[in-house]
């Protein structure tokens, strides 16, 4: 898979749980892919929400590898 057509599905991923968020105040942003890692950013109600590294991990990071599995990790940068 080409850089960019990994970068298309992460965006993919994204937009499949942007709803999610958005209904509870959040939205999140593609910052970076580097070496299988995405970078995102949590936004609005999700900075601050004590269950976002849950919602990180069960959720973001769970459907990026379905649609891109070779990423091995999603980080929040703040």
């Amino acid at each position: 898979m080409t850089a960019q057509e990994t970068h298309d599905n992460v965006e993919k991923a994204l937009e499949e749980i942007r709803p999610f968020l958005v209904s509870d105040g959040g939205n999140i942003k593609l910052l970076s892919i580097e070496d299988a890692i995405v970078k995102v950013q949590l936004e609005g109600a999700c900075m601050g929400c004590s269950v976002n590294q849950m919602t990180l991990k069960n959720g973001v990071e769970a459907t990026i590898k379905k649609y891109a599995p070779q990423i091995q990790e999603v980080i929040n940068v703040a």
